[in-house]
């Protein structure tokens, strides 16, 4: 997929509105290197929905930036961190 459609994806559905800087950078390292997200980050990655959360990602990989990364893996993380999110937001809290 073009640059410019991920651009009109994400736009349309106000993809870079529904998640604060802080949370984008953490969601960002765990999914580009390794690195834990907090809970209150990992809801806000939930609000934001995975078709943004896979948009993102996919514009992200067409950075030359990041031309040396391998998209499979990147994508293979993208959902295992995606998946790692839901489960903490399905699973209940340890009682007190």
């Amino acid at each position: 997929m073009a640059t410019k459609e991920n651009d009109q994806i994400i736009k349309e559905n106000n993809c870079e509105t529904k998640m604060g800087l802080p949370c984008v950078l953490e969601a960002f390292t765990s999914i580009f290197n390794t690195r834990i997200i907090s809970n209150k980050c990992c809801g806000e990655l939930v609000v934001l929905g995975k078709f943004c959360h896979s948009t993102l990602v996919k514009r992200t990989l067409e950075n030359p930036l990041f031309k040396d990364l391998n998209p499979a893996t990147i994508i293979a993380k993208s959902i295992q961190t995606w998946n790692n999110f839901l489960a903490l937001i399905d699973s209940p809290s340890p009682s007190t």
